[in-house]
């Protein structure tokens, strides 16, 4: 299908508002863990860059390059299996044993079925896995430090995410119903980077 330019350039919204809040989860993570986090807002940005860069590509009438597009879900399975796999730790830095094989294994066994079904869709489940994930932590430990608001935001992400990745995968796609997907997803985002604002702050604040 034609994508209008305005509809391809929104796209670049939520991405860089998901970058933005898993980068200040770094704060929350603490100064062992700063390092991976970047590593995963890097690659959750890889992935959102390279669906949106392709169809801005194709808005503008260039070619159509679909290993862009391909790139969304395996990027993003990454991003957030490594962000599930830090927030989850203990806190002497070590994994809980079923993390290692959860985010080791799955992705490998959606991959297999990605291969067989010919499709990336298989790797979205992985994705939901590792954001729900992420997504329950957070909205915990917002709770435990006394922020309702930024465990709320938490939770608008994560319900954003389960309502619109699978919207967003679906074939039979118009330019309404995209817009209403990405402006949807530009206001999950961005609860999301407030919500791991406020979370890093508290975490400053509480600190000894």
């Amino acid at each position: 299908m034609t994508y209008p330019v305005a509809l391809a350039a929104e796209d670049f919204v939520p991405v860089v508002l998901t970058v933005t809040g898993v980068c200040l989860l770094g704060r929350y993570a603490g100064a062992r863990h700063r390092p991976g986090v970047l590593l995963a807002a890097a690659l959750i940005g890889a992935g959102g860059l390279s669906k949106a860069g392709w169809k801005l590509i194709v808005a503008l009438g260039g070619p159509d390059l679909p290993w862009l597009e391909l790139m969304l879900f395996p990027l993003l399975t990454a991003g957030f299996g490594l962000l599930a796999w830090i927030l989850t730790a203990r806190h002497d830095g070590s994994a809980p044993g079923w993390i290692p094989p959860l985010v080791i294994g799955l992705p490998a066994l959606c991959a297999g079925g990605a291969v067989l079904a010919g499709s990336t869709l298989p790797l979205l489940v992985s994705t939901m896995v590792f954001a729900t994930l992420s997504g329950v932590h957070l909205i915990l430990a917002a709770r435990r430090r006394g922020d309702t608001l930024a465990a709320a935001l938490f939770g608008v992400q994560l319900l954003g995410f389960f309502v619109l990745s699978p919207l967003a995968a679906r074939p039979d796609q118009t330019v309404a119903l995209q817009w209403v997907e990405q402006l949807s997803n530009t206001a999950a985002q961005g609860a999301f980077a407030v919500a791991a604002f406020r979370l890093g702050r508290t975490r400053q604040e509480v600190s000894p």
